[in-house]
């Protein structure tokens, strides 16, 4: 049971970083509009954070020091800076939306405006991160996040054509109807959305407030490689749902309760209790891992004390970080801003934003005065290479298209 226990940390950032209300809302959106011919940009992104999720916790693991810390350390204040400006911004934005995607997931159960929950979700992430243990939150919203798996029930209740939907994602091509630059914007929202750099960050934190040493670098790896997947199967089963259910009968998606029809439609009421009990489970996830990165990047970017296992009094930095970027949010969402356009927007900036994040990482990873006989093997730099490409090309891209696209409209 405590090995079970130990991949909760991967399985509550895998959750959070794929199933949040903007993954939730996007996945259903594509599937809806182009099928199953964008899981190739999902898996290609799978792919990536899986590199990297794995080099950072391995990082934290023998370092005993998180990410950000030693990139700061390694190259400079300057450089580190960069890197805090634009993950602190992405992030905030994330922020923003899990808040109240809290909310929405409360207005499904309750037919009780969103905006009028909004304080009382904000309230419960700062009580949560205020008083409850790391490893009683990872366990507790990780395994929550676990009645996903309803989605995927979902899709073999419908009985689809199982070879049309391995074809539309084996054979991908743009859909009749919409161009090569929308097709390529959201394949870029896809793959953003897969290596948004909250992740690294939350999960190498994670790993020091977990007191990961050497030995644990088989955890790290299980943490990586069982988690990730799963928030990735989680993301295709929504995709493949919108497929089979609302691209038929040409239905969009843009808020997040048409998202649980066609579990809904498949699974009846039951299928609905557990779709927003695990909609609940991955923007509150969402919502922590985004507020405790806030202050997890500042505290170490200054050399604050710093995480849950200090006391409050003795990281009263981090702490006010945490509780402003959450009151700032607050403020923001009760303006009645459209909580998936604004994750949107974060998802397409933060793949422009990737090179800050990835390249430090990577520098850090093989430098010996760091990782010792841990660096990364030469197999690991090349697939890790591979994808900083991909990911320069991406935040090249990123940004004209989305000019182009209007943002995908």
């Amino acid at each position: 049971m405590k090995k079970l226990l130990g991949v909760t940390l991967g399985v509550l950032t895998a959750v959070g970083g794929f199933m949040d209300i903007g993954d939730i809302v996007a996945s259903s959106a594509v599937g809806a509009r182009f099928g199953m011919s964008l899981a190739w940009a999902l898996l290609l992104g799978v792919g990536g954070i899986l590199v990297y999720a794995e080099m950072s916790g391995r990082v934290a693991a023998v370092s005993g020091r998180p990410t950000f810390d030693l990139v700061r350390e390694r190259l400079g204040a300057r450089m580190a800076l960069a890197n805090l400006g634009a993950s602190f911004f992405i992030n905030f934005l994330t922020l923003i939306a899990e808040v109240a995607g809290i909310a929405i997931a409360l207005q499904l159960v309750s037919d009780v405006n969103y905006l009028l929950w909004l304080p009382l979700t904000a309230l419960l992430v700062w009580v949560v991160i205020w008083r409850v243990k790391f490893s009683v939150m990872e366990n507790v919203f990780g395994l929550m996040g676990l009645a996903l798996i309803v989605l995927a029930v979902a899709v073999w209740k419908l009985s689809p054509d199982w070879s049309s939907l391995w074809h539309g994602a084996s054979h991908p091509k743009v859909v009749s109807g919409e161009g090569h630059a929308t097709y390529f914007y959201y394949a870029i929202a896809l793959f953003g959305a897969a290596m948004t750099p909250y992740e690294v960050f939350f999960f190498s934190s994670g790993a020091v407030e977990e007191k990961w040493t050497k030995r644990d670098l088989g955890e790290n790896k299980i943490n990586v490689f069982l988690g990730f997947p799963l928030g990735a199967f989680l993301s295709l089963s929504l995709m493949a749902l919108a497929t089979i259910v609302l691209e038929p009968r040409g239905i969009s998606v843009d808020k997040l309760g048409q998202a649980a029809l066609p579990a809904t439609l498949a699974l009846g009421k039951v299928g609905l209790a557990l779709v927003i009990v695990g909609f609940f489970a991955a923007t509150f996830g969402a919502a922590l891992e985004t507020s405790l990165s806030a202050g997890y990047t500042v505290a170490q970017f200054f050399g604050w004390q710093w995480g849950k296992l200090v006391r409050p009094r003795d990281a009263a930095r981090f702490h006010l970080v945490v509780l402003a970027a959450i009151a700032v949010a607050l403020m923001i969402g009760l303006t009645a801003v459209d909580p998936v356009k604004v994750t949107e927007y974060s998802i397409v900036l933060s793949a422009a934003a990737l090179p800050l994040t990835y390249l430090p990482i990577l520098i850090v990873a093989n430098d010996r005065d760091y990782m010792g006989d841990k660096v990364n093997r030469r197999f690991g730099n090349a697939v890790a290479s591979f994808y900083l490409v991909v990911i320069f090309v991406v935040a090249i891209v990123t940004i004209p298209l989305m000019i182009v696209t209007k943002a995908g409209a």
